[in-house]
């Protein structure tokens, strides 16, 4: 039988999530430019919709998550309702490839290091540290019982900075039980705390905060700038 950390009430505003500000602004569409006319832009439109998975989960056709879940007509919905349709195909921590989460930090430092970590990982990859790219900090409140990994050894697996399987496992379970979500130490970020939310209904206030500039020349520590 998995053992179930214990529920935790939290009261939790101005919690920090980043994403690239290319998916936060308001813009015209990048199919514009490629349209000779309004019909043509009108089937591209089609053609991107077709494999947009946000779209595709509002429309009840994604198996991780069903259309009665996402949320509707609130301030930056769509934004909320992509983190839980475009799930990495690996999965994150506490999510598998079929459903995402909405992972924040408990401050803005905790969710820069998460970010400039992974980031980090992908240009030694490639062997290559020279980027610049800006991520918008998304601020969320959050008022509901989250179960709690915070000090509590027998869940030291499911932080392994090296392995998502155990905390994969441990998601599931809690999601098939109806949790919330998970309160947890960052792996990343020494005395930070994160958040994995399972619910959108539950993400409440989003709105736009500072938009920080990440800059990698040659050394594996970027330059970090509010613009």
């Amino acid at each position: 039988m998995t053992l179930v950390p214990t529920l935790t009430p939290l009261r939790q505003y101005d919690t920090c999530r980043l994403i690239p500000s290319r998916f936060a602004d308001v813009e015209d569409s990048v199919l514009a430019p490629l349209a000779e006319d309004d019909a043509m832009l009108r089937d591209l439109f089609d053609l991107d919709n077709a494999t947009n998975e946000r779209l595709r989960g509002e429309s009840g056709l994604l198996p991780g998550i069903g259309m009665d879940e996402l949320v509707f007509g609130l301030p930056n919905f769509r934004i909320i309702n992509a983190a839980f349709t475009y799930a990495r195909p690996e999965g994150s921590r506490f999510n598998d490839g079929e459903r995402g989460a909405w992972y924040c930090g408990f401050s803005a430092e905790t969710s820069l290091a998460e970010v400039i970590f992974h980031k980090t990982v992908e240009y030694s990859e490639i062997d290559r540290f020279d980027d610049s790219t800006s991520y918008q900090c998304l601020l969320a409140d959050f008022s509901a019982s989250f179960h709690d990994l915070r000090g509590i050894d027998a869940y030291r697996d499911c932080l392994d900075p090296r392995s998502y399987v155990a905390s994969q496992a441990l998601a599931a379970d809690l999601l098939e039980a109806g949790s919330m979500g998970l309160i947890y130490p960052s792996v990343r970020h020494a005395g930070g705390t994160c958040l994995a939310c399972f619910r959108p209904a539950l993400v409440g206030n989003v709105r736009k905060a500072q938009t920080y500039r990440l800059t990698w020349a040659g050394s594996p520590h970027p330059a970090v700038e509010i613009l």
